[in-house]
């Protein structure tokens, strides 16, 4: 979706603190996204999240690699945030090891597809669907997430879906331009 930017992202050469900052926010050496560069205009803001989104994306997590970008890739589709999806399909697919049949189905399909063959998977998916949905799990589908994943994952689950909804509305109510390479929905048509 091609928006409109509502909030320019800071453009180098930055203040020392902006730029320590943005350092921090992102793998050593490469340059700073332009999600960064919009958030680190509320600087504050941008050092709070650090903590938080570091204890999403970390080893800390207790959802596998794989787990937590199905789990973010889907939050961000059903969020209409392509600029987000974008980039962790981008950074994240090939390390997650997700086939292309998999990122098409997480854009446009659900749960049900076969490239989904694992119930944990599918799980996943359904988890983000129904939160997204209904803001909750109901009891059949909280029955069969307790029966794969303990209270430690399930926690991390839920809450991993919540921020990435809110990555998702910044990014789409800050009208945050697509990274030059990332992947955008339509490079993933069904077919």
């Amino acid at each position: 979706m091609n928006r409109t930017t509502r909030i320019a992202p800071l453009d180098p050469p930055y203040e020392l603190g902006v730029q320590a900052q943005l350092d921090d926010m992102m793998p050593p050496g490469a340059p700073p996204i332009l999600l960064f560069r919009t958030f680190v205009k509320n600087l504050p803001m941008a050092r709070a999240m650090r903590g938080w989104g570091g204890y999403e994306l970390g080893r800390e997590l207790s959802l596998a690699l794989r787990d937590r970008e199905i789990v973010i890739d889907r939050t961000c589709v059903r969020c209409h945030c392509e600029y987000e999806w974008g980039v962790h399909v981008a950074f994240f697919s090939e390390r997650a090891a997700l086939t292309e049949l998999q990122i098409t189905s997480l854009v446009w399909g659900d749960a049900a597809d076969p490239c989904w063959s694992s119930e944990r998977e599918q799980l996943l998916i359904r988890v983000v669907d129904s939160l997204h949905d209904t803001s909750d799990i109901d009891e059949a589908l909280w029955t069969a997430v307790r029966d794969e994943f303990d209270d430690q994952e399930i926690l991390d689950l839920l809450m991993l879906c919540g921020w990435y909804h809110a990555i998702s509305f910044a990014a789409n109510a800050a009208g945050v331009a697509l990274e030059p390479g990332a992947a955008k929905f339509a490079d993933h048509l069904p077919g």
